[in-house]
């Protein structure tokens, strides 16, 4: 671990006091709500939104380019701060490993915020599953509000596919009803998605209560209202909505707060802390999760249309391991030169670059480097960029830090009076309109195909009158399309949309396409089983 100053003077540098903030120790903090209250309020800063190209087992560095970043802006004097999600357990446990940066563009301190941290996550579990436990508590105890359908899962953030098909009310439950139902991973719960779009507890108080967790026997929705859940989640969640400040490698306040994945969820840090950290800094980088099609259309498609924000510049990062995976190399092959399989696989990149211009913005390139790309494979980029007109700039944050993105920096300087936000769709869009508009500009598919369940619930939905708002894209990460086979820029292909999930609460529709599930599961050889403890020291936890 570096040489970390003390969060108190992490704060300082945030122009916070002591009063602002509520130590967890050493270098953790929870800023105090009238910090929150009174910078929220002033957003004076400049956003800037990274996101990537289609990852790939090789990797591509969107939260280390984002720390990266920040810390170049500081070299150039000026006010910088992160706005970043949280880590999920179940990844860290499984295939990715820690998902805090990495080498000299890191946030710290890492074993803590990607193991337990403040427990935030831990606090959404429990309100999410207080909710689920009310719920069969009213079933059993005489059901006085007629409820004849629950639909309320329960969550766990852990990934665990032996909980994706359960039976609850076994036992002999006195009024209750035996179910078939599920577990979602902590990271897609609505609870996640809710206190990650809530501008304040009010806003999170009101989301709550109009969620529907089921019907009654007259065909009405039941929410948390009807059965006296609400401020017990409140309660639960009360501390679990203040931002967590942290610093990075170099010393840049981050605020670490939510963690929705983007495949299955919104994939946005929370509102209330991009909004915080606007009214702190001059500067302030986020992400959207995974690649620009899942987590960068709903950050412009659902956060900034709910919280009103727009960005000031967008930066697409990838790498040369990445496209030339994307061009068919195996992965043991990617430290070998070969710019032919770079120039197979670019498209992926062109793609990203005609959807961030769908939404009326200009992207900048952060080509993350690595030792082993060569000229030649660069110089395929380049001349992609500049047929594109697109700036470029090659960065070495992992091994530089700061320095390393000094080129980056000067970029998102230079290109930061961008044009307003355009949407993707309009409100008043039909839901089967919206979702062929991101599948078909933004994926690039052919056309959308509905199952008869997913036409079942679209027709509820318009009956339901919820046609108004916008749809949470369900997708494998892996591909442009609804299949992880197939690489680099597919054309000619369709997305099925097997089921439609309504999320009231959060405020958005789930379109589950492919094989999505909510619920991960660990892969043959789960991280976990390489992670050691040596005194207070935890090594293997990043990947």
């Amino acid at each position: 671990m570096p040489n970390l100053q003390s969060i108190q003077a992490i704060a300082e540098a945030a122009g916070l006091g002591p009063a602002d903030i509520e130590p967890h120790g050493h270098y953790i903090a929870k800023l105090a709500q009238p910090v929150v209250d009174r910078a929220s309020a002033e957003q004076k800063g400049k956003l800037v939104l990274v996101s990537a190209m289609t990852p790939t087992p090789a990797g591509e560095g969107k939260t280390t380019t984002s720390i990266g970043l920040a810390q170049g802006l500081k070299r150039k004097g000026k006010s910088s701060m992160l706005a970043l999600r949280e880590p999920s357990l179940g990844p860290c446990m499984g295939m990715k490993g820690g998902a805090t940066g990495g080498g000299a563009s890191s946030i710290h301190p890492e074993d803590r915020i990607n193991l337990h941290f403040t427990g935030d996550l831990h606090a959404i579990t429990s309100a999410h599953n207080l909710l689920a436990a009310m719920l069969d508590n009213h079933l059993h105890f005489d059901n006085p509000r007629g409820i004849r359908q629950a639909n309320w899962k329960r969550v766990l953030d852990m990934n665990d596919r032996a909980l994706r098909n359960v039976v609850v009310g076994l036992g002999g439950t006195k009024n209750g009803f035996t179910r078939e139902t599920s577990f979602d991973i902590t990271a897609a719960s609505e609870v996640m998605a809710m206190l990650c779009l809530a501008e304040n507890r009010e806003d999170l108080e009101q989301r709550i209560d109009r969620t529907w967790i089921g019907f009654d026997n007259e065909g009405r929705a039941v929410t948390p209202k009807d059965i006296n859940a609400t401020t017990g989640m409140l309660v639960l969640l009360k501390d679990a909505l203040l931002p967590n400040l942290v610093q990075t490698t170099e010393g840049v306040p981050a605020l670490i707060h939510g963690g929705p994945f983007a495949n299955i969820a919104h994939g946005c840090n929370s509102v209330i802390a991009t909004k915080t950290a606007l009214g702190l800094a001059d500067w302030v980088v986020t992400e959207a999760g995974f690649a620009f099609d899942l987590g960068g259309e709903k950050f412009f498609d659902i956060k900034c249309r709910s919280a009103g924000l727009d960005v000031a510049a967008v930066v697409l990062v990838g790498t040369i391991r990445a496209l030339k995976m994307h061009g068919g190399v195996a992965l043991d092959q990617l430290s070998k030169p070969n710019s032919e399989a770079v120039a197979k696989g670019i498209g992926n990149i062109e793609k990203h670059i005609d959807s961030i211009r769908a939404f009326g913005k200009e992207p900048i390139l952060a080509l993350n480097k690595f030792p082993t790309d060569s000229q030649a494979e660069v110089d395929v980029v380049a001349e992609l960029c500049r047929r594109l007109n697109i700036r470029m700039s090659e960065a070495s944050h992992f091994a530089d830090g700061g320095a390393g993105a000094d080129d980056l920096a000067q970029a998102v300087l230079d290109t930061s009076e961008s044009k307003p936000l355009q949407y993707l769709y309009e409100d008043d869009a039909s839901v089967s309109t919206k979702i062929e508009s991101i599948a078909r500009r933004i994926y690039g598919a052919r056309s959308v195909l509905f199952t008869t369940q997913a036409q079942k619930q679209l027709a509820r939905v318009e009956q339901l009158g919820l046609t108004h708002l916008p749809v949470c894209m369900a997708k494998t990460q892996k591909s442009l399309s609804d299949d992880p086979s197939k690489l680099g820029r597919p054309t000619d292909f369709d997305i099925t949309v097997r089921d439609v999930e309504i999320s009231t609460g959060a405020g958005f529709l789930v379109i589950l396409t492919g094989d999505m599930m909510r619920m991960p599961g660990l892969p043959r050889v789960p991280r976990s089983e390489k992670l050691r403890l040596e005194g207070d020291s935890i090594h293997g936890l990043m990947g």
